[in-house]
């Protein structure tokens, strides 16, 4: 009999149910496992982890909106990937990991042979967690600027002050500029300027992302003049391709200043979504 699945959202788990689950895991009849959301004890939470532990047919595991809610489930589910060998894709978004909940995990997670995807979304995760996860990826062939592009975009984005970005020189290619493109093309932000002088980026891409950071602010005018509001003119600084010369600190008068080597992810929380997943 093919593997089938298992999900079940926002629910308490009973006792019977959490049999079923862990004698599934078991006998290798389940290869998606979903419980997002879910309300069970720590020990049945035990259970579930040791399941996974023995399962050889598991491939997805969601364990997203807060499920793994505490450092000593943490530990669990680090035992049990440690010795799983079959999960490909792992969702815990929304889950209060902090630094130390991903410093737990951290060892199980870079070592695990199958491990493909990983939902780390709203897990309230800072600075080290983030040069941890930035270890965890591979370089196949990859400059190094360009592992962590995807999840510096996602930071900016959410930014609402953010105004003057400076990538100079970081190792950057076409890859990270195409990521950046889709970023300004398809989310509100308010940064005006972004730097990607000395990196293998091709002119046409760092044109494209200059055109429409400026389309940005034009249409921001005109919806301020629609309203009836008075404009104030920014002091804009033009669209920099070149070294921003003088002081380190970048930006303008009323602009977010920012010192890319400290500040990159220094957020509160770190969002690292999936934006194809269905499983949120």
């Amino acid at each position: 009999m093919l593997p089938g699945s298992i999900q079940i959202t926002g629910e308490a788990l009973s006792g019977a149910e959490i049999k079923d689950i862990c004698d599934s895991l078991k006998e290798n009849s389940v290869r998606l496992l979903s419980v997002r959301g879910c309300q069970l004890s720590d020990r049945d939470f035990g259970r579930v982890c040791r399941g996974v532990a023995e399962s050889h047919s598991l491939a997805q595991l969601n364990l997203n909106l807060g499920v793994v809610s505490t450092i000593g489930r943490t530990k669990q589910l680090a035992d049990a990937l440690k010795a799983n060998r079959s999960v490909q894709t792992l969702f815990l978004h929304g889950s209060p990991l902090l630094d130390a909940g991903l410093v737990t995990l951290n060892a199980a997670l870079s070592t695990h042979p199958s491990l493909v995807s990983l939902d780390l979304g709203d897990c309230m995760l800072g600075d080290e967690a983030v040069r941890l996860i930035c270890g965890m990826l591979p370089p196949d062939g990859a400059k190094s600027g360009d592992h962590i592009a995807g999840m510096l975009a996602v930071a900016v984005a959410s930014s609402r002050t953010l105004e003057v970005l400076d990538l100079e020189g970081t190792g950057l290619t076409n890859q990270s500029a195409q990521v950046f493109l889709d970023m300004v093309e398809n989310y509100p932000t308010s940064l005006r300027v972004l730097v990607l002088a000395e990196n293998d980026i091709s002119p046409e891409l760092q044109q494209q992302i200059s055109d429409l950071l400026s389309e940005g602010e034009e249409e921001e005018d005109k919806d301020g003049e629609a309203r009836g509001r008075s404009v104030t003119p920014k002091e804009k600084p033009a669209w920099v391709p070149h070294s921003i010369t003088g002081s380190k600190r970048l930006g303008q008068k009323g602009s977010t200043e920012i010192d890319i080597t400290h500040a990159l992810f220094r957020r509160d929380h770190f969002y690292s979504r999936n934006r194809n997943t269905n499983f949120l």
